[in-house]
């Protein structure tokens, strides 16, 4: 026996007491994942024992692995703070340039609005095409958030209804059209009515009314005045469904629009609407509004952001739009191993881990994103302290190991 096999017992229980330590330090660090000291016994390949076996000359630290499970997720309410749930790393760009990679998510604003980590990286996405909703997944960039910016009105061009038409109506010639027959009346109109708006964000009411026609037809109007013409006309089958008639265009002139500016620096016009009605039943069964919605709006405010579990970053305004802004990215590793860490919660890519495969959450083999929530540290504190212990007393056999290799020298040297 030799001093060498205590020493190395020595360098690799005082490593070892490093890992733990460093993971129990970190047990409360957001996203951070434990390492593990791997060992293996060192042989002196030039000393060979009687039975053909290699002499043991003492212990070396093969590896010291990081264990990428997953931590606990818990809530803390704020917005911007995710968490993965399963595979993949938040793509961040540190301040110098380099691409790194994290799994902790508790994000925050600039002022400019950039969204960044707590060590001022930026966080990574796609842009959302604001005309098709569309994930522009094939270019990443830095997310930038809107800051209180408002959006401008948007023209009503399309009113949409979802109604039933009485099919036991009476018609405006009073023939009852029911079975079995009811009481005539002079006519059967029905109508419904809506705000819409104009380029310049204001509104203006439009209705509609339903006469009942010969047969299974329904004329359609703008207004109640009897000299009035009709827009057009709903044919129905015997079914009751819709079978001609939709869409219809109709044009409120701007005289009658609200608050009309004809004479300023910014006119109003016409206001062209398409009705499309192809959602109206004619059933035996009372006049029934389901839906009436159209696709304009106010001009609105930012009053708040969401990120929704794929990661896409929502924008709310004052006048109910939400709008797609962007997206987060991710990436995975065929070997996560292989990362390099780099201090601040956030590793890089080397030849070890293969290049990263990017993508967003809940596609493919990426997790899913816990908006409002955060990956806790997944050190196990009290195996940790177990470990303290066991590394402790391996550290305090070597130590005897040694002093006992030098009280069998010392006899030696002592031989008279």
């Amino acid at each position: 026996m030799s001093f060498q096999q205590g020493l190395s017992g020595l360098n690799a229980a005082s490593k070892n007491l490093d890992v733990i330590g460093h993971n129990v330090a970190n047990s409360s660090t957001t996203g951070f994942k434990s390492s593990r000291t791997d060992f293996a016994e060192a042989i002196a390949s030039a000393i060979v024992t009687s039975t053909g076996a290699n002499s043991g000359i003492g212990v070396n630290i093969a590896a010291v692995s990081q264990q990428f499970t997953q931590g606990a997720i818990n809530s803390t309410g704020n917005s911007l703070d995710l968490a993965v749930n399963g595979d993949g790393f938040f793509r961040v760009s540190l301040p110098d340039g380099t691409q790194a990679y994290t799994r902790s998510g508790n994000f925050q604003l600039d002022k400019a609005g950039n969204m960044i980590t707590t060590d001022g990286a930026s966080v990574m996405g796609y842009a959302i095409d604001p005309a098709t909703g569309l994930t522009n997944s094939t270019t990443v960039q830095a997310l930038k958030f809107p800051t209180g910016q408002p959006i401008p009105a948007k023209q009503t061009t399309q009113v949409t209804a979802l109604l039933n038409l009485d099919a036991r109506a009476t018609n405006a010639a009073g023939d009852a059209t029911a079975t079995p027959p009811v009481a005539a009346t002079p006519r059967a109109t029905y109508g419904t009515s809506l705000e819409v708006y104009d380029s310049q964000g204001l509104a203006t009411p439009v209705t509609m009314y339903f006469e009942k026609g010969a047969g299974n037809t329904w004329n359609v109007y703008n207004s109640l005045d009897a000299n009035a013409p009709s827009i057009g006309q709903l044919v129905f089958d015997g079914s009751g469904t819709l079978v001609s008639g939709s869409p219809i265009n109709m044009t409120i002139a701007a005289a009658d629009l609200a608050n009309p500016n004809a004479t300023g620096a910014n006119p109003v016009g016409d206001l062209a609407l398409t009705l499309d009605l192809s959602g109206v039943t004619q059933f035996g069964s009372d006049f029934a509004v389901s839906k009436l919605n159209h696709n304009g709006y106010a001009a609105g405010e930012l009053t708040g952001i969401s990120i929704g579990n794929d990661g896409t970053i929502m924008a709310n305004y004052s006048n109910g739009v939400t709008r797609a802004e962007s997206q987060l990215a991710l990436a995975k590793f065929s070997n996560v191993q292989g990362l390099s860490a780099v201090g601040g919660n956030n590793w890089v890519a080397t030849s070890e881990s293969g290049p990263p495969v990017f993508g967003t959450a809940k596609s493919g083999s990426f997790g899913s994103l816990v908006s409002g929530a955060l990956e806790s540290s997944n050190v196990d504190l009290t195996a940790e302290l177990v470990n303290m212990m066991t590394a402790q007393r391996a550290y305090q056999a070597n130590a005897q190991t040694i002093k006992t290799q030098d009280q069998v020298f010392s006899t030696l040297v002592n031989l008279r």
